[in-house]
């Protein structure tokens, strides 16, 4: 089964309704924004980060029309999870593309949130930005950038609770 058939047959086993469409491959947001549908979604930008250490690993969502400062993501990372007491993701640099393997099941250029179902043990933190919750509808890779999902942003909550890997809205810009 590829990557795509797993996420697609994962949302519908759990009865998480979804739009989905294929197009040329997409690694980058320029590439992939060739082939979007005007579907009124947020497309969504997907970023893999480790911590200095390299024992924990952060996902960050945000829209794509938006860019983010790598140290200011630090401390606003860093005031989230201290703020839970959890431990500060410290300084913060790209995920390896065998670590994005290791952990999500991924290659670099398919990075979404819906690598999180190869997750198994919930390593992976999940950060999406506080303004995707004034969206309606959100898109994101099928775990392959030849394909988008469009899901309703409550059916995509309903998707992280099934998931179960920890998650929450943070103000990224």
């Amino acid at each position: 089964m590829t990557r795509e058939e797993t996420v697609l047959n994962y949302l519908r086993t759990h009865n998480i309704p979804f739009d989905h469409y294929n197009h040329p491959e997409g690694k980058t947001i320029e590439e992939a924004k060739r082939w979007w549908k005007d579907d009124g979604s947020a497309h969504c930008k997907n970023l893999f980060f480790r911590n200095h250490k390299g024992n924990r690993h952060y996902l960050v969502c945000f829209h794509c029309e938006h860019d983010l400062d790598i140290h200011q993501l630090e401390h606003k990372l860093k005031a989230a999870l201290t703020a839970q007491g959890l431990p500060s993701c410290g300084k913060l640099s790209f995920a390896s593309p065998e670590r994005m393997m290791r952990y999500l099941g991924l290659e670099p250029g398919s990075v979404s949130p819906f690598g999180l179902i190869n997750d198994a043990e919930h390593h992976v933190y999940l950060f999406l930005d506080k303004n995707l919750q004034q969206e309606e509808t959100l898109s994101f890779h099928p775990n392959d950038c030849r394909g988008t999902v469009v899901i309703r942003r409550d059916d995509f909550e309903r998707y992280l609770e099934c998931v179960g890997n920890s998650y929450e809205y943070i103000s990224l810009y």
